[in-house]
């Protein structure tokens, strides 16, 4: 699966359909809105997997002083094209170029939709590595179907050709593997679809505290 090569594709793509997606999606906003009121004024915190930047600018319009990292130098491009006043890196979730203990939060908007589940004890270990005790990580992800996790596969994003496994996630199991890395979760919110606004799919929030 070539996600960077992927994303790199679909960048400006991506960016011209999602930058605004916050506008139809209340709950995102609120759960956000709840994530900076805590966090703002305290420390960095990340995005990770920032995609075009949107998630990153929205909690900088919040007092949230922010870093953005993801895997795509083309979506780093052009989250930086669009907030150029803002602070994004091309990064690997797995091996982050941030020190010990800091940050004072982090947010995963989808960044953990192309890990299988075996791969997210390492996911996370590195997510507790860079939070200070006490920090928040705020995450969303498609749930998995009753008969478990479930795979769509894509080969045409926006009109981009990619090669992209999009796997969705059982909130309990999710929870599980954090609180094994040693983040507790506090929050959990699961959602149906907006209409029109995105793909089908259920959607969980996990909000986790740093222990």
């Amino acid at each position: 699966m070539d996600v960077a090569g992927s994303y790199d594709r679909a960048a400006r793509a991506y960016a011209e359909h999602l930058c605004d997606e916050l506008d139809r999606k209340p709950l995102d906003r609120a759960l956000l809105n709840r994530f900076a009121e805590e966090v703002a004024g305290s420390g960095l915190v990340c995005d990770l997997g920032c995609g075009p930047g949107h998630v990153a600018a929205y909690l900088a319009a919040r007092g949230v002083r922010t870093v953005g990292i993801d895997l795509s130098p083309a979506m780093v491009a052009e989250a930086r094209r669009r907030w150029p006043v803002l602070d994004f890196r091309a990064g690997d979730m797995l091996r982050l170029d941030l020190g010990d203990a800091t940050l004072v939060g982090a947010v995963l908007f989808y960044s953990i939709v192309h890990f299988e589940r075996r791969e997210l004890p390492a996911v996370f270990a590195e997510l507790r590595r860079v939070l200070a005790p006490g920090a928040l990580a705020l995450l969303a992800f498609h749930v998995s179907n009753e008969a478990g996790d479930s795979v769509v596969h894509v080969e045409d994003l926006f009109g981009a050709s990619v090669a992209l496994d999009f796997r969705f996630h059982d909130p309990g199991a999710v929870e599980s593997v954090l609180r094994a890395a040693g983040l507790a979760a506090i929050e959990r919110v699961v959602r149906e679809p907006y209409p029109d606004a995105e793909y089908p799919s259920r959607r969980c929030y996990l909000l986790a505290r740093a222990v």
